[in-house]
């Protein structure tokens, strides 16, 4: 692959530098803008203030959108864009399409919400209330915006001369590593942006598939810093998490991403339920209507499953259901959920506590010494969940300090990222890229450690700043 075209390619990082959130890439090419992913910031309320900010392009101005994934801090800020101007096509998998629409119509109603309350409390204070980012029906309208399907595996032109392939990133259903060539005249530069990667091993997601030779390489860097706990490991801590639990009395609490770490919750513990290591009548409740709806979604896509769920799908056998399950759709049976004293498992958003029914389950658990909270996913700078896996002795939830005497457990094996060697592993089949940016990672942590490590094997890496172009040559 020739790796000098005459008219070269611009990439500009619009997300947060140095920050695992609000991943946006734009790509200029042969006189077409491409924008990858178009995410929300979260976290800190310093963050959360960065959604509101102008993207630092035209929206009106980019051709195509290519989306990685459904994940919100990939493709949160979608109804903005359209909100602000953007026209063009977006382009997904099927699957991603689908997970998308949920996650962006859940997302403008919990905004419409936080503002019908802002309003109550700014009538109160004399001030102006704060609007929405978007509404229900921005959301609704963005969706029109979604074109062609990608398939795994199959190039599709987005623009003259330039073709985008997605791989399976083995990360959610539908996630994809997007591979785009640029053609100039009879030289080609290929830049490879990594999505977020999935580890290896895991039950339900396949292994992501390696990057092929690439001239660029845009990667994450979430976990850079550390190396994973094995599944069977972390599934054994889970199993004896809830066990330990259940002897002392109390309840297990499961803060829960809606995408993925819900199901596979649900399948390992359906898992024990069957062969007799967990009680079988134990109550175990999905408090979450999107990840209710997130869960009928996995059923209706056996194709972007490991083979073994898809077996299990074929058969008709639903592996994401435990004996004992519960799905609480309705507000009124989430809140009686809260007069179950102990026994129970209850699996609820978000998965940082940043809203949702978890924090209602915190405030009725939290304090009290038989109980367990469990975290199975990643954990940002400035959230409720962080504050408390770093030792905090009190959060403050609904107006009120909650102390913390629960038993805290974070299983790190159970996270839909690659860690370390995977992550060094992955690149390793980009041959010699002429530079790896790391994207979507925090400084002085996972990014940081991985630009260490890949500059000791002979990468060029680039750790980009927010807004700043780069000459792709």
């Amino acid at each position: 692959m020739a790796r000098t075209p005459p008219h070269g390619a611009t990439l500009t990082i619009h997300g947060a530098a140095g920050e695992v959130t609000g991943s946006c890439h734009l790509l200029e090419a042969n006189g077409v803008r491409i924008l990858v992913d178009c995410g929300m910031f979260q976290g800190s309320d310093d963050l959360e203030h960065d959604n509101e900010q102008p993207f630092g392009f035209d929206p009106a101005a980019i051709d195509v959108l290519v989306l990685t994934h459904a994940h919100l801090d990939h493709c949160g800020r979608i109804p903005l864009l359209v909100k602000r101007g953007f026209r063009g096509e977006i382009v997904a998998t099927s699957a991603t399409r689908e997970l998308a629409e949920l996650v962006l119509l859940d997302a403008a109603k919990l905004q419409e919400e936080d503002a019908e309350r802002d309003a109550r409390k700014a009538r109160r204070e004399g001030r102006e209330p704060k609007e929405p980012l978007y509404t229900t029906a921005d959301a609704a309208w963005a969706m029109g915006f979604f074109g062609r399907n990608a398939t795994y595996g199959e190039a599709i032109r987005i623009g003259p001369g330039i073709d985008a392939t997605f791989l399976d990133a083995g990360h959610i259903l539908g996630s994809a590593t997007v591979v785009v060539d640029v053609t100039t005249g009879d030289e080609v530069r290929r830049i490879t942006f990594s999505g977020d990667i999935g580890n290896h091993g895991r039950p339900i997601m396949r292994d992501p598939t390696p990057p092929p030779p690439s001239d660029y390489v845009v990667m994450e860097s979430t976990y850079g810093d550390r190396r994973h706990k094995s599944v069977q490991a972390s599934v054994t801590e889970l199993y004896e998490a809830i066990d330990d639990t259940l002897r002392r009395g109390g309840n297990v609490i499961i803060p829960t991403f809606a995408l993925e770490r819900a199901q596979e919750v649900l399948y390992f513990i359906r898992e024990a339920c069957e062969d007799g290591r967990l009680p079988r009548a134990m109550p175990v409740y999905l408090d979450s209507p999107m990840a209710i709806s997130a869960t009928e979604i996995y059923l209706h896509h056996p194709e972007a499953v490991d083979p073994d769920t898809y077996r299990q799908l074929q058969k008709g056998d639903d592996p994401f259901r435990p004996p004992g399950l519960q799905m609480t759709r309705d507000v009124q049976a989430s809140m009686q959920i809260n007069h179950v004293h102990g026994g129970a498992v209850i699996l609820a958003g978000s998965g940082m506590a940043t809203g949702g029914r978890v924090k209602h389950h915190l405030k009725h658990n939290l304090w009290r010494e038989e109980c367990s909270v469990v975290f199975v996913g990643y954990a940002a700078k400035g959230t409720p969940a962080r504050a408390i896996i770093d030792g905090a002795d009190e959060i403050r939830l609904f107006g009120e300090e909650i102390k913390v005497r629960a038993r805290i457990y974070t299983i790190n094996g159970f996270s839909a990222h690659a860690d370390h060697d995977e992550l060094i592993e992955w690149v390793s089949h980009a041959g010699t890229p002429r530079e790896v940016f790391l994207v979507h990672g925090e400084r002085h942590r996972g990014m940081d450690a991985l630009a260490h490590d890949l500059r000791a094997k002979g990468y060029r890496v680039g750790e980009p700043k927010a807004h700043h172009p780069y000459r792709l040559t």
